[in-house]
């Protein structure tokens, strides 16, 4: 054991092939078996110990530790729900069995066959009757009390992390139960969940810089899609009066905690309702995702407490803005005035930018970090929401909210702009910026225009980011711990 310490991981690595040579000569190569039958996880056989005790199972899993005291060892298997012991004994498997288990590697894959039992420490475990090598780790695992402790690594090498890092694979569980209890509510709801095209001509919906790509074929520019919007909307317009869709999204934007180029994204547009109907029923989806995943409604993120069980605060930009920084743009009612403020309070706009932009760089600013608790910020200005519908009685804002938590923005809903009219010219305000240096504005799109002009009813649309939701639900500290493979930097080899 000593010498195996010693040896560098290039010299363990060429050991492990040696010991598959070895295997292969002798007519017993692990890669040429195909299945093997399972009848119980880990899991299952501990938590029915009482009805299994005596009786003969078998599990399949990772070899993760192994303790050899001559004719008799211990080691431990690693599946999916869990670790058990298992008790070898030469008298009960056979001389050779017990020789060539003795010349397992930690990370080998290997199914069991074995009687439940326990030990004289009170630990389940089977005793070994059959032990077959499924599958020959080549490359040895990391140091088995410190894992995959690299956060870089454990993001190149996420099926290391998986199995080195029990608290990764549960993270990595947990987000799978919260997308499924998404779709299981809104199924209950009547929502029919649909599928739009990734490979887009126009990619709008969002304030967002596309990745864009050719296709051969047709030899025409293509781009990711930023957003579900636009086909979405067309759907309610074909009839289908409830849709979702949960995929990914593209993003030529910069990596931090929260953001990641490629994430998944839910949207969801209801015909005959509005922003406050998305607002009922946003609070209603968190709560019930919130106790099926965790079982309480009380989130626990980095030490910080919050209450999804109380009805979520509502308010207005304007108030927010006016409460937190002691600004009021009600008052504010030139361009002019609007920078003058901004200059005083020392925040940076652009010369592209309206009153309407301004209003929000000061809720950006002053308001967003105050946001822990659920809170649903209303009536944005028209300027940043090119795809929304105005309020009747204050055309200069929008029926639209973002909702908050943790000071981050959960989600983005609109009483949705059904005027072809009104559409139109908000598309030809957004090429305006464009022109003016703004990469990120909309550009017009006919089709979704004609589709309008068929006629779109009164809807309410909203987007969700669920790999923040996962975050807060899980609490990750940031976005590529809840993303299996998060875009990474290439490394050369």
């Amino acid at each position: 054991m000593a010498d195996m310490q010693n040896t560098s991981l290039s010299e363990q690595a060429l050991i492990r092939r040696q010991k598959l040579t070895a295997l292969q000569e002798a007519g017993c190569d692990p890669y040429q078996i195909t299945k093997y039958d399972v009848t119980h996880h880990a899991s299952d056989v501990k938590a029915n110990f009482e009805t299994l005790e005596g009786q003969t199972v078998s599990v399949a899993g990772r070899l993760m530790t192994k303790r050899v005291m001559g004719k008799a060892s211990f080691c431990h298997v690693q599946d999916l729900s869990g670790t058990m012991q298992l008790y070898v004994a030469r008298d009960s498997i056979g001389e050779e069995p017990y020789a060539g288990f003795k010349k397992l590697d930690i990370g080998d894959i290997i199914g069991i066959k074995g009687t439940v039992f326990k030990t004289k420490t009170e630990e389940i475990s089977l005793h070994v009757t059959e032990l077959t090598l499924l599958s020959k780790s080549l490359q040895p695992l990391p140091e088995k009390f410190h894992g995959l402790t690299n956060v870089d690594q454990r993001y190149r090498q996420r099926y290391v992390d998986l199995i080195t890092n029990p608290e990764s694979k549960d993270t990595f569980i947990k987000r799978s139960k919260i997308i499924s209890s998404i779709r299981r509510f809104l199924d209950a709801k009547g929502f029919i969940e649909v599928e739009t095209p990734m490979l887009v001509s126009n990619a709008g919906g969002a304030a967002a810089r596309p990745f864009e790509t050719h296709f051969n074929a047709l030899d025409e520019d293509f781009k990711l899609r930023i957003s579900l919007e636009l086909y979405l909307k067309r759907l309610i317009v074909g009839g289908l009066e409830r849709v979702f869709e949960i995929g990914r999204v593209f993003r030529n934007e910069g990596l931090d905690t929260r953001h990641n180029p490629e994430f998944t994204l839910m949207e969801l547009y209801q015909a005959y309702t509005d922003y406050h109907g998305m607002m009922d029923l946003t609070e209603e989806m968190f709560r019930y995702v919130a106790q099926e995943v965790l079982g309480t409604t009380t989130i626990v993120y980095g030490g910080v407490e919050m209450d999804l069980g109380k009805p979520f605060a509502r308010i207005t930009m304007l108030d927010a803005v006016k409460q937190y920084s002691g600004v009021d743009f009600k008052e504010i009612k030139t361009l002019e005035e609007a920078r003058k403020i901004a200059d005083e309070k020392g925040v940076h706009y652009e010369d592209r930018h309206s009153k309407g932009d301004i209003l929000n760089l000061f809720f950006e600013e002053f308001v967003e970090h105050h946001l822990v608790q659920p809170t649903f910020v209303m009536d944005h200005p028209v300027e940043i929401s090119p795809l929304t519908k105005k309020k009747p009685d204050d055309p200069e804002y929008v029926e639209r909210f973002e909702m908050f938590m943790n000071g981050w923005e959960m989600c983005n809903a609109y009483s949705e702009l059904n005027d072809p009219i009104d559409q139109r010219e908000r598309f030809a305000e957004q090429e305006k910026q464009f022109a003016a240096g703004d990469e990120e504005a909309n550009h017009t799109d006919e089709d979704f225009l004609n589709a309008l002009e068929i006629g779109m009813p009164p809807t309410g649309g909203i987007g969700y980011g669920i790999d923040r939701l996962c975050m807060l639900l899980t609490d990750s500290p940031a976005i590529r711990d809840v993303l299996l493979f998060p875009t990474m930097k290439t490394v050369d080899k």
